[in-house]
């Protein structure tokens, strides 16, 4: 897939951005990363919301292979080939893909920090640099 045809594929989504990734691209609409496009095909991201769909699809979640072992990744799974002849069902499963992608980062977003203890506003003496001779005292 190159990116030619991606923008096309998404043509009736919307607007996508399309980023150099591993062996093929991100793609990402509204700064949300929602699919992949690599060499085993086009892989949508996907939550407990979403993979009964791809299930009932036949599809099967993203996988690679180690040296000692094969990856399964459950959260991006791949798109079923009969999309690729549907743009208006496939830009359907696309905003289901974008709305997951959004609630998986709702959910990772860092809990806010308590704040911090306001400071003292004493001031505290200056250091004495170790590389200065002392001032002396002029008498006069």
């Amino acid at each position: 897939m190159d990116r030619d045809f991606l923008i096309d594929l998404f043509s009736d989504f919307g607007p996508v951005t399309i980023r150099r990734m591993f062996s093929g691209f991100g793609i990402s609409a509204d700064g949300t990363n929602f699919a992949l496009a690599l060499r085993a095909g086009l892989y949508f991201r996907a939550d407990e919301a979403t993979i009964p769909q791809f299930e009932a699809e036949g599809s099967k979640p993203f996988q690679y292979q180690t040296r000692a072992k094969t990856v399964t990744v459950n959260s991006y799974w791949q798109l079923p080939a009969r999309l690729f002849d549907d743009p208006e069902e496939l830009s359907g499963w696309a905003r289901a893909a974008l709305a997951a992608a959004q609630r998986a980062a709702l959910r990772k977003r860092p809990k806010t920090r308590k704040p911090k203890a306001i400071a003292s506003t004493a001031r505290k003496p200056a250091k004495k640099s170790k590389n200065r001779a002392p001032k002396r005292r002029s008498s006069s």
